[in-house]
């Protein structure tokens, strides 16, 4: 099977096609498989709806047709479309309001931009930094916390921004949507979820 198929994002709709996650391919055939979700797929402008059986069928059908953006995974005799959205047929709970405070959301708030020198780089080259030092009494949360290079958090150190002549290109503040989404949202192959993102403004 292809790993970075598997790996690819798949956004998870509630019962009532609100978005509620980002999981990967992986997780996303497993619910299919299991009949806790079914695929929502944009044809001609119209959404339609397939559980398993039927996903593979299609994918079977139009594997001969593959559109640029479009990832398969081998399956035994033919190709499977790796689904862009998912519904959950049985969960019927608001989204959380909540966005989770973690390292990836940080870094894809930032858009994996060091918030200092203007650098974009991978999540494995991007450090957390506290714009007020811990030392200092800075707290650790969506308004303290920024991605930072690993030169540029090497040469803050342990001070604040102006003691070390540093400036801040944007304001850290807490995302009012899952970053995450926005983020993968941009991507062509994930154009199809804007219909279902809040606005992030």
């Amino acid at each position: 099977m292809s790993q970075s198929a598997l790996d690819g994002n798949v956004l998870v709709l509630n019962r009532f096609y609100m978005a509620i996650r980002v999981i990967n391919v992986r997780r996303a055939l497993t619910l299919l498989y299991r009949d806790c979700s079914e695929v929502i797929e944009n044809d001609n402008g119209q959404y339609l709806s397939y559980d398993f059986e039927s996903w593979c069928e299609l994918s079977e059908f139009i594997s001969a047709d593959k559109q640029p953006g479009e990832d398969y995974i081998q399956a035994v005799g033919f190709e499977m479309k790796a689904p862009r959205i998912v519904r959950l047929t049985r969960f019927d709970k608001m989204p959380m309001q909540t966005v989770r405070f973690n390292r990836r959301n940080v870094f894809a708030r930032d858009e994996f931009t060091c918030q200092y020198c203007g650098k974009e780089e991978a999540g494995n080259k991007l450090s957390l930094d506290h714009v007020i030092p811990r030392s200092h009494g800075g707290p650790t949360n969506w308004e303290n916390i920024v991605a930072c290079c690993l030169r540029c958090n090497s040469r803050k150190g342990g001070r604040t921004p102006k003691q070390a002549r540093m400036k801040l290109l944007n304001h850290p503040a807490k995302p009012r949507v899952n970053p995450m989404m926005v983020q993968a949202a941009d991507d062509p192959r994930y154009e199809c979820w804007k219909t279902f993102l809040p606005a992030a403004g």
